[in-house]
């Protein structure tokens, strides 16, 4: 039996009683050492003499080369082959390769990562890892701790490979035989595969011709094909106007807005200026004052801007007794749709920059019409 074993697996109950072993196991010389645990043990890998892992060099080297490849082939193309001037800028211009150069870096380490982990240092594929099939792997896997000895070659002594884990601890030791290694891609393999493949093609495609011509109107997907939905721009049978877009209802305000002052001024006179009247908004209003309003309606507001008579309009003065009694609402009203010469705002502002507007308009006008509670008697 020992020249058709493959390896002897010990079975310890704790990383330290496993790390204990490993020397032990490696002084016996019997075959190759390796361990199975369920999750990573730190230093075993220098227990176990593995050498550092050259995948991390080998994917360097290839991300590398992909950045020299997809350099090389841009500059081939933008400076030398087919040069063609963008933007004021020189044909090779390195700065615009590098979105390019980036992926096929990532592309080149990538396939380098993943292929060369599989074949080369796992030696893939290997089906049937002798491990996986053996009584001890549910315990591997979960809670214990496998050190194995495998074989080099037909001398292996299983028996004495078995002692030597019992004698280094081993509280169960398990003999794995030898996986068939045969070739599974012989010509008989692959002959029944094409032939499978070959039969499901001709029976899909007869039953698929077949059912055509049985039920014509049976359309694959019929249901997803003609969905019944409205076309822009295109008549519709479903409303009553006959049109397939609608506007929205009267009335209706987005989620989380107030209404846009889209009626008449006198509609909107209800509305109530949502902001609170803090430094911060104070200062907003005023920034947006000074840069749209200013220049027309004057830094008091009284309607005196820095136009010259030439401009011939004639701006309202906010300070007069009628602007001082209008709704807030009045007021963003004119802000949003203009009024006489003055043209709508409400594309350049948002909502909060016209309602900050408006509490710094109100500040204007108790600034120049104080109330005897605005005054304060400083004593002598």
């Amino acid at each position: 039996m020992p020249e058709t074993s493959y390896s002897v697996l010990g079975i310890f109950e704790t990383p330290d009683a496993l790390m204990k072993a490993i020397p032990k196991a490696r002084a016996a010389k019997l075959g190759e050492v390796e361990a199975y645990t369920p999750y990573p043990i730190h230093g075993i890998d220098d227990a176990l003499g593995h050498r550092k892992s050259p995948l991390g060099g080998m994917v360097l080297v290839m991300g590398i080369l992909g950045a020299i490849t997809a350099f090389g082939f841009q500059y081939w193309i933008s400076a030398i082959d087919y040069p063609i001037i963008t933007g004021g800028k020189a044909a090779n211009s390195w700065e615009a390769f590098i979105p390019i150069m980036f992926e096929v870096t990532v592309l080149f380490a990538t396939f380098t990562a993943g292929l060369g982990m599989l074949f080369l240092l796992n030696k893939l594929p290997f089906f049937g890892h002798p491990v996986l099939s053996s009584k001890s792997i549910t315990g591997i896997t979960r809670d214990r701790y496998a050190l194995a000895i495998e074989a080099e070659d037909e001398s292996f002594d299983s028996a004495a490979a078995a002692q030597t884990l019992k004698d280094a601890g081993a509280i169960e030791v398990e003999i794995l035989p030898a996986p068939d290694r045969s070739p599974f891609l012989t010509s008989n393999f692959i002959l029944r595969a094409l032939g499978g493949i070959f039969t499901a093609c001709v029976v899909a495609g007869l039953a698929m011709f077949f059912l055509t011509k049985w039920f014509p109107l049976l359309a694959p997907m019929k249901y997803m094909q003609d969905q019944p939905r409205l076309n822009a721009q295109k008549a519709s049978t479903f409303f009553k106007d006959g049109h397939g877009m609608q506007q929205p209802v009267a009335g209706t305000v987005a989620r989380g807005f107030l209404p846009t002052a889209t009626g008449t001024q006198e509609e909107a006179a209800s509305l109530v200026n949502p902001l609170p009247r803090t430094k911060e908004v104070f200062a907003e209003g005023r920034k947006v004052y000074v840069n749209r309003c200013e220049v027309c309606h004057g830094s008091l507001g009284n309607g005196v801007g820095s136009l010259t008579a030439a401009y011939g309009g004639k701006p309202a003065n906010l300070q007069s007794q009628m602007f001082r009694e209008y709704p807030d609402g009045k007021i963003y009203w004119a802000i949003v749709n203009g009024k006489n010469a003055m043209p709508s705002h409400a594309p350049y502002l948002s909502e909060n920059e016209r309602w900050a507007v408006v509490h710094y308009v109100r500040a204007l006008q108790r600034a120049q019409n104080a109330k005897d509670e605005d005054l304060k008697v400083v004593a002598p």
